[in-house]
Protein backbone atom coordinates (compact mmCIF):
# COMPACT_ATOMS: atom_id res chain seq x y z
CA UNK A 1 0.00 0.00 0.00
CA UNK A 2 2.88 2.45 0.54
CA UNK A 3 3.46 3.72 -3.27
CA UNK A 4 7.30 4.39 -2.91
CA UNK A 5 7.79 0.70 -2.00
CA UNK A 6 4.53 -1.55 -3.57
CA UNK A 7 5.12 -4.85 -4.47
CA UNK A 8 8.79 -4.34 -6.36
CA UNK A 9 10.24 -2.80 -2.72
CA UNK A 10 8.45 -6.48 -1.01
CA UNK A 11 9.98 -8.59 -3.72
CA UNK A 12 13.41 -6.84 -2.95
CA UNK A 13 12.65 -7.69 0.66
CA UNK A 14 11.92 -11.49 -0.20
CA UNK A 15 15.47 -11.89 -2.09
CA UNK A 16 17.12 -10.25 0.29
CA UNK A 17 20.16 -11.19 2.68
CA UNK A 18 20.56 -9.82 6.09
CA UNK A 19 23.43 -10.27 8.26
CA UNK A 20 22.61 -9.02 12.09
CA UNK A 21 25.62 -9.22 14.39
CA UNK A 22 24.04 -9.02 18.22
CA UNK A 23 20.54 -10.71 19.69
CA UNK A 24 20.53 -8.36 22.34
CA UNK A 25 18.74 -4.90 22.85
CA UNK A 26 19.50 -3.59 19.40
CA UNK A 27 19.09 -6.69 17.67
CA UNK A 28 16.25 -7.65 18.63
CA UNK A 29 13.96 -5.22 17.52
CA UNK A 30 15.75 -5.13 14.07
CA UNK A 31 15.27 -8.53 13.79
CA UNK A 32 11.80 -8.64 14.82
CA UNK A 33 10.71 -6.18 12.46
CA UNK A 34 12.77 -7.22 9.50
CA UNK A 35 11.59 -10.64 9.91
CA UNK A 36 7.69 -9.01 9.91
CA UNK A 37 8.37 -6.86 6.98
CA UNK A 38 9.50 -9.77 4.95
CA UNK A 39 13.13 -9.81 4.95
CA UNK A 40 13.61 -13.32 2.90
CA UNK A 41 16.92 -14.33 4.54
CA UNK A 42 18.06 -13.53 8.12
CA UNK A 43 21.27 -14.34 9.76
CA UNK A 44 21.42 -13.44 13.66
CA UNK A 45 25.03 -13.53 15.43
CA UNK A 46 25.57 -13.63 18.91
CA UNK A 47 27.57 -15.66 21.52
CA UNK A 48 26.00 -15.08 24.65
CA UNK A 49 22.63 -16.71 26.45
CA UNK A 50 19.94 -15.04 27.79
CA UNK A 51 20.29 -13.85 31.26
CA UNK A 52 17.28 -12.50 33.64
CA UNK A 53 18.87 -8.61 33.93
CA UNK A 54 18.33 -8.60 29.49
CA UNK A 55 15.25 -8.90 29.58
CA UNK A 56 14.94 -5.13 31.21
CA UNK A 57 15.31 -4.55 27.20
CA UNK A 58 15.82 -7.41 24.92
CA UNK A 59 12.64 -7.62 23.79
CA UNK A 60 12.73 -10.56 21.66
CA UNK A 61 13.44 -12.88 25.16
CA UNK A 62 11.12 -13.72 27.76
CA UNK A 63 11.70 -15.16 31.67
CA UNK A 64 11.05 -18.88 29.81
CA UNK A 65 14.27 -18.03 27.26
CA UNK A 66 16.72 -17.39 30.45
CA UNK A 67 19.55 -20.24 29.93
CA UNK A 68 19.03 -20.48 25.82
CA UNK A 69 21.15 -18.80 23.50
CA UNK A 70 20.08 -15.18 22.54
CA UNK A 71 20.33 -16.72 18.82
CA UNK A 72 17.81 -19.47 19.44
CA UNK A 73 15.48 -17.42 21.50
CA UNK A 74 15.41 -15.05 19.02
CA UNK A 75 14.91 -16.80 16.04
CA UNK A 76 12.06 -18.40 17.74
CA UNK A 77 10.57 -15.15 18.54
CA UNK A 78 11.27 -14.13 14.52
CA UNK A 79 9.38 -17.16 13.54
CA UNK A 80 6.64 -16.92 15.39
CA UNK A 81 6.18 -13.16 13.21
CA UNK A 82 6.74 -14.73 10.44
CA UNK A 83 7.34 -18.41 9.50
CA UNK A 84 8.14 -17.54 6.11
CA UNK A 85 11.60 -16.26 6.75
CA UNK A 86 15.18 -18.26 6.53
CA UNK A 87 16.68 -17.67 9.99
CA UNK A 88 20.10 -18.96 10.65
CA UNK A 89 21.33 -18.68 14.32
CA UNK A 90 25.31 -18.43 14.70
CA UNK A 91 25.46 -18.85 18.17
CA UNK A 92 29.32 -17.39 17.87
CA UNK A 93 31.29 -14.30 18.49
CA UNK A 94 31.55 -13.75 14.36
CA UNK A 95 35.52 -12.56 14.43
CA UNK A 96 38.32 -13.24 11.34
CA UNK A 97 37.10 -14.92 8.44
CA UNK A 98 34.15 -16.49 9.46
CA UNK A 99 33.12 -12.99 10.09
CA UNK A 100 34.48 -12.22 6.75
CA UNK A 101 32.21 -14.94 4.95
CA UNK A 102 28.97 -14.08 6.38
CA UNK A 103 29.72 -10.17 5.31
CA UNK A 104 30.54 -11.09 1.82
CA UNK A 105 27.34 -12.97 0.89
CA UNK A 106 25.13 -10.41 3.20
CA UNK A 107 23.24 -7.72 0.93
CA UNK A 108 22.77 -5.23 4.22
CA UNK A 109 24.73 -5.37 7.56
CA UNK A 110 23.10 -4.47 10.59
CA UNK A 111 25.83 -3.39 13.55
CA UNK A 112 23.98 -4.41 16.90
CA UNK A 113 26.99 -5.50 18.61
CA UNK A 114 28.27 -3.87 22.25
CA UNK A 115 32.20 -3.82 21.66
CA UNK A 116 34.61 -1.43 19.30
CA UNK A 117 36.67 -4.33 18.38
CA UNK A 118 33.99 -6.19 16.88
CA UNK A 119 32.35 -2.72 15.40
CA UNK A 120 35.70 -1.84 13.61
CA UNK A 121 36.29 -5.65 12.51
CA UNK A 122 32.42 -5.71 11.09
CA UNK A 123 33.25 -1.96 9.27
CA UNK A 124 36.62 -3.38 8.11
CA UNK A 125 34.96 -6.32 6.05
CA UNK A 126 31.94 -4.00 5.38
CA UNK A 127 34.07 -1.83 3.20
CA UNK A 128 36.34 -4.50 1.98
CA UNK A 129 33.23 -6.45 0.21
CA UNK A 130 31.47 -2.92 -0.52
CA UNK A 131 28.48 -3.81 1.55
CA UNK A 132 26.08 -1.07 3.34
CA UNK A 133 26.57 -0.93 6.68
CA UNK A 134 23.56 0.26 9.45
CA UNK A 135 25.44 0.95 12.54
CA UNK A 136 23.59 1.52 15.55
CA UNK A 137 24.46 2.37 19.72
CA UNK A 138 22.65 3.23 23.03
CA UNK A 139 24.00 3.33 26.66
CA UNK A 140 22.23 5.11 29.64
CA UNK A 141 20.29 7.64 27.83
CA UNK A 142 21.91 8.65 24.19
CA UNK A 143 21.90 6.97 21.22
CA UNK A 144 23.37 7.63 18.05
CA UNK A 145 22.82 6.08 14.52
CA UNK A 146 24.21 6.06 11.01
CA UNK A 147 24.93 4.29 7.66
CA UNK A 148 28.26 4.06 5.78
CA UNK A 149 27.53 2.77 2.29
CA UNK A 150 30.50 1.36 1.26
CA UNK A 151 29.08 1.36 -2.44
CA UNK A 152 30.10 4.78 -2.93
CA UNK A 153 33.42 6.24 -3.26
CA UNK A 154 32.39 9.18 -1.37
CA UNK A 155 30.87 7.53 1.90
CA UNK A 156 33.04 7.59 5.15
CA UNK A 157 33.46 4.29 7.23
CA UNK A 158 32.73 3.92 11.06
CA UNK A 159 36.80 3.94 11.55
CA UNK A 160 36.29 7.84 10.47
CA UNK A 161 34.37 8.56 13.30
CA UNK A 162 36.06 6.12 15.74
CA UNK A 163 39.21 4.42 15.74
CA UNK A 164 41.00 1.70 17.72
CA UNK A 165 42.26 4.48 20.21
CA UNK A 166 38.79 5.81 21.06
CA UNK A 167 37.65 5.62 24.22
CA UNK A 168 34.37 3.49 23.46
CA UNK A 169 34.66 0.57 26.14
CA UNK A 170 31.63 1.48 28.13
CA UNK A 171 28.59 -1.12 27.84
CA UNK A 172 24.34 -1.24 28.62
CA UNK A 173 25.60 -3.88 31.03
CA UNK A 174 28.95 -1.87 32.53
CA UNK A 175 27.07 1.58 32.95
CA UNK A 176 22.59 0.78 32.11
CA UNK A 177 21.04 2.40 29.37
CA UNK A 178 16.87 3.29 29.37
CA UNK A 179 14.86 0.67 28.39
CA UNK A 180 12.97 2.09 25.32
CA UNK A 181 16.05 3.52 23.84
CA UNK A 182 17.24 0.25 21.82
CA UNK A 183 14.01 0.16 20.92
CA UNK A 184 14.27 3.32 19.76
CA UNK A 185 17.51 3.00 17.83
CA UNK A 186 16.69 -1.22 17.14
CA UNK A 187 13.64 0.21 14.90
CA UNK A 188 15.45 3.15 12.89
CA UNK A 189 18.35 0.67 11.99
CA UNK A 190 15.62 -2.03 10.46
CA UNK A 191 13.95 0.85 8.80
CA UNK A 192 17.14 2.59 7.14
CA UNK A 193 18.22 -1.04 6.43
CA UNK A 194 14.91 -1.62 4.68
CA UNK A 195 15.19 1.61 2.49
CA UNK A 196 18.57 0.57 1.46
CA UNK A 197 17.32 -2.78 0.13
CA UNK A 198 14.24 -1.01 -1.49
CA UNK A 199 16.17 2.20 -2.55
CA UNK A 200 13.39 4.61 -1.45
CA UNK A 201 13.99 7.46 1.08
CA UNK A 202 17.05 9.34 1.79
CA UNK A 203 19.27 7.40 3.84
CA UNK A 204 21.38 8.62 7.24
CA UNK A 205 24.62 7.75 5.06
CA UNK A 206 27.27 10.83 5.54
CA UNK A 207 25.34 11.97 8.62
CA UNK A 208 25.73 10.84 12.38
CA UNK A 209 22.28 11.32 14.36
CA UNK A 210 22.52 11.97 17.76
CA UNK A 211 19.61 11.36 20.41
CA UNK A 212 19.36 13.12 24.06
CA UNK A 213 16.41 10.68 25.62
CA UNK A 214 16.95 12.98 28.48
CA UNK A 215 15.35 16.04 26.84
CA UNK A 216 13.85 14.02 23.59
CA UNK A 217 16.77 16.69 21.27
CA UNK A 218 17.85 15.11 18.50
CA UNK A 219 21.32 16.56 16.74
CA UNK A 220 22.84 15.95 13.57
CA UNK A 221 26.69 15.60 12.48
CA UNK A 222 27.72 15.69 8.86
CA UNK A 223 30.43 13.11 8.19
CA UNK A 224 33.22 13.23 5.95
CA UNK A 225 35.96 10.91 4.95
CA UNK A 226 38.57 11.18 7.71
CA UNK A 227 41.97 11.91 5.72
CA UNK A 228 43.45 9.83 8.84
CA UNK A 229 41.65 6.75 8.18
CA UNK A 230 43.89 3.85 7.35
CA UNK A 231 41.08 2.03 5.13
CA UNK A 232 40.00 4.83 3.31
CA UNK A 233 43.41 6.16 2.74
CA UNK A 234 45.76 2.73 3.14
CA UNK A 235 49.37 3.83 3.42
Amino acid sequence: MLPALDIAGQEKLLAANVLIVGAGGLGCPAAMYLACSGVGQITIADDDKVDLSNLQRQIAHHSSSIGLSKVASLKETMLQLNPETAVTALAERLQGETLALEISKADVVVDCSDNLQTRLEINKYCKEYKVPLVSGAAIRMEAQLSVFDHRLPESPCYQCLYDADSELSLSCSDTGVIAPLVGIVGAMQALECIKLICQIGELVCGRLLILDAATMQWREMNLAINSHCSLCHPV
